[in-house]
């Protein structure tokens, strides 16, 4: 992805301003972002995050608000957000066991990049 062109140049026939601008970013940055937006295009794992954003905190919460997932396929998105330090799972030492789970810094600032895009599927939906 990297090009010996300045992004000053203005764009060729054919090329928007925008390919220009991302014209600099080599390859290190693009498997980062890549790694990135896989975690997030999983099926169902923007949706567990929405979830923690609006308040979800135990499973019965995002069962509620993650309609059409199975309990199993709940578990391994919290437990792959929660490896990828998005989602903290907390667990209350009272009888029964409570275990709840809420949405990291890092979590948060992921879904304040990703507002524009809920604003985008709202509009073109």
């Amino acid at each position: 992805m990297t090009s010996s062109r300045s992004t000053s140049e203005s764009a060729a026939p054919g090329e928007s301003r925008a390919e220009v601008a991302y014209e600099h970013i080599d390859d290190d940055v693009c498997r980062r972002f890549q790694r990135s937006v896989e975690i997030v295009g999983r099926k169902w794992t923007a949706a567990v995050l929405m979830a923690a954003m609006r308040g979800a905190r135990r499973f019965v919460d995002y069962r509620a608000r993650v309609t059409g997932i199975s309990n199993q396929l709940l578990s391994q998105r919290l437990r792959e957000l929660e490896s990828h330090g998005l989602i903290e799972r907390v667990v209350v030492p009272t009888t029964p066991v409570q275990i709840t789970y809420r949405p990291t810094e890092r979590g948060v600032s992921l879904m304040r990049v990703l507002h524009p895009l809920v604003e985008w599927s709202v509009k073109n939906d």
